[in-house]
């Protein structure tokens, strides 16, 4: 074995490095020894430097010029790789315990309480010596739970209890009874209730006249105000989230070619009235800008209502152009959105026949022979006596079991359209005149629905049908009645005298209806204008058509929302541009429902639910760009005429 090379006279070493370089001969086994330092496995001088080997890429050679003075000391006892040589030199033995009576060598002396190993080695005794054993009457742990608790505690008062106290003591609402905070949160001496903050949403506005809040049916029974908004509150706004019954939309109308662009901030309250300005403003490439509200997917109602609005319309009474309207439809279709109505409106229809297929054929195109010829002809539409052009129903009765359904299931769903007022002015007399109408789905043949019996005016010098029946998208079920003169915003700026000798600012239109699900022979629609009943239709006139193999069309069996619009289209009446004044205002006074006992107020009810479906398809019902279902990369369902 080769001799380790000899120490420097007068250097020492340490019993730390006598350890960490025996450790370092033992783990050198590549026939190399392990240092550290420029010196490291030379002598003083630097003599018979050893192969200096390692991944650090240091050379290899015999030389040293470093100082006789090495950065580390010299290793103690190197010696070269040593075959079984322990992983530490047994140079010494430690006792435990036995102090300086049992080393011996540079281990004599140094007392075992000075080293690291006295830490981490112990009996089973020593371990007992350190736990602490549990002592109920310690009064010093009871202290410090005491202390504890009282720290606790008063946390709790300061940030809990303090407010509550000074609430209850100082705030106006609890100071009903004899003393502070009775009854946390007010009663006067009356035992009456406080009224909640006035913009607290209430879906009867504390505006409302209490001899309202009870009407007589005009089928004779007792109906109760469930909602009404006075709009007595000035500057309010309907951007999305703004307010809890209606949203502005930000939209073109482009289903039926309108000339604006409908803005949210085109709509507000003002001296006591909702108002929906138009202004010639060129807005996304149109030249107009107006305001439509709805209450889509907010505030809904089914089963039967009674819709009442009083309405100042906007224009003169003898200018056309304007195309004001009141209206409701079905939830399932987002106005405006017509990627969610396709298919569903204006369908109102639980059979499963010819009318759900696509334009109101066989699935061959064969027939029934009058839907291929008695529709609308245009030539510049290419209308060629078709009926329908409807893409069919999407959501029918008797559609297949793994298609998607908002349920029930074998109910045919869709999206009804009953219109209170779309306003227009008679230009052959010079009135204006607005068209109460409900829209259906399929058609009859030549839209002629049935009015030999079902249907009926009560002032003929008042209202009369509506010679426009419908198209190759919709049948209109319609009547116009003509209105006051002096209810034109126009006529009242310019203090127009009034052909007709009328003065009040404001009409009362309206609408009420009946759905019975169970009995559906028993559903109307009846209509309001200028405050009386101007006509009626019932089950009857949307009877079965042989002639056109469709079956019964229903009165509006779906939770119904409600819509304010100021829209211009030549697809209403030819607009007169060069007459009209800009702007100009429609102005709603208040809108009220009333609902018989079996109504339902909600868009997602039990019986005819859509928040799931919804919900399932939310990027077409948040997204105006896609116009048809197929666009928003959704296929169309089949059902058992199509084949499942």
């Amino acid at each position: 074995m080769a001799q380790p090379p000899t120490m420097h006279s007068g250097m020492g070493h340490r019993t730390s490095e006598t350890s960490l370089n025996s450790y370092e001969q033992s783990s050198s086994n590549h026939g190399y020894n392990r240092a550290y330092g420029p010196s490291a496995g030379a002598g003083i001088g630097g003599a018979s430097a050893g192969t200096a080997s390692s991944r650090g890429g240091y050379a290899q050679g015999t030389t040293s010029s470093y100082s006789s003075t090495p950065r580390y000391a010299s290793p103690a006892n190197v010696s070269p790789q040593q075959t079984g040589s322990p992983r530490f030199s047994p140079a010494e033995t430690m006792p435990l315990r036995e102090g300086v009576r049992g080393g011996s060598g540079p281990l004599q002396g140094i007392d075992e309480s000075d080293l690291d190993d006295q830490l981490h080695t112990f009996t089973a005794a020593d371990r007992k010596d350190l736990s602490t054993p549990f002592d109920i009457t310690s009064w010093r742990g009871w202290a410090n739970g005491l202390t504890l608790f009282v720290l606790m505690a008063g946390f709790i008062v300061l940030f809990a209890g303090y407010p509550i106290i000074d609430w209850a003591y100082n705030n106006e609402n609890s100071s009903g009874g004899n003393t502070p905070g009775f009854n946390l949160g007010g009663v006067n001496a009356s035992g009456q209730t406080p009224q909640m903050p006035a913009d607290f949403p209430s879906m009867i506005d504390p505006d409302t006249p209490e001899d309202v809040k009870k009407r007589t049916g005009f089928d004779g029974e007792e109906w109760t105000l469930v909602f009404s908004d006075e709009f007595n509150k000035e500057g309010r706004t309907f951007y999305p989230g703004d307010d809890p019954f209606f949203t502005a939309v930000d939209i073109h109308y482009w289903p039926t070619n309108d000339f604006e662009w409908y803005d949210p901030g085109q709509v507000t309250t003002k001296d006591g009235h909702l108002v929906l300005t138009i202004e010639q403003i060129p807005t996304n490439n149109l030249m107009f800008r107006s305001g439509m509200i709805q209450s889509w997917n907010q505030l809904c109602f089914s089963h039967n209502g009674y819709y009442e609005a009083r309405v100042s319309l906007p224009g003169h009474n003898d200018i056309g152009g304007f195309w004001p309207g009141v209206w409701t439809m079905g939830n399932l279709g987002r106005p405006g959105y017509g990627g969610t109505t396709e298919g569903l409106w204006p369908y109102s229809y639980d059979s499963c026949d010819v009318g759900i297929l696509a334009n109101q054929t066989y699935v061959n195109g064969t027939g029934p022979e009058a839907t291929l010829t008695t529709g609308q002809v245009d030539d510049r539409q290419g209308y060629k006596g078709t009926l329908s052009y409807l893409p069919g129903q999407k959501l029918s009765k008797c559609n297949c079991d793994w298609d998607d359904h908002p349920g029930p299931k074998g109910v045919g769903r869709g999206s009804v359209e009953i219109d209170m007022i779309e306003a227009q002015i008679d230009l052959d007399v010079g009135h204006g005149e607005v068209s109460q109408s409900a829209q259906f789905a399929p058609f009859d043949d030549h839209y002629q629905f049935y009015n030999k019996s079902g249907y009926k005016i009560f002032n003929e010098d008042v209202t009369r049908p509506n010679t426009y029946l419908g198209g190759v998208f919709q049948q209109c079920v319609s009547c116009l009645s003509y209105t006051h003169d002096s209810i034109y915003h126009d006529n009242q700026v310019e203090n127009r005298p009034t052909a007709d000798g009328s003065s009040e600012p404001f009409g009362v239109f309206g609408f009420e209806y009946v759905a019975d699900y169970e009995n559906r022979k028993d559903g109307y629609v009846t209509w309001v204008n200028m405050g009386k009943q101007s006509w009626w239709m019932n089950y009857d006139t949307v009877q079965p058509n042989k002639k056109v193999g469709v079956g019964q069309r229903l009165i509006a069996e779906e939770p119904m929302a409600l819509i304010f619009n100021l829209g211009m289209s030549n697809n209403f009446q030819n607009v007169d541009f060069r007459n009209m004044n800009f702007p100009n205002y429609m102005r709603i006074d208040y809108i009220r429902v009333w609902q018989k006992e079996s109504g339902l107020v909600g868009c997602d009810p039990e019986d005819r639910p859509t928040a799931a479906y919804i919900e399932k398809y939310k990027d077409v019902y948040n997204n105006p760009n896609f116009t048809t279902w197929a666009q928003a990369g959704q296929k169309w369902p089949k059902n058992k005429l199509t084949g499942c």
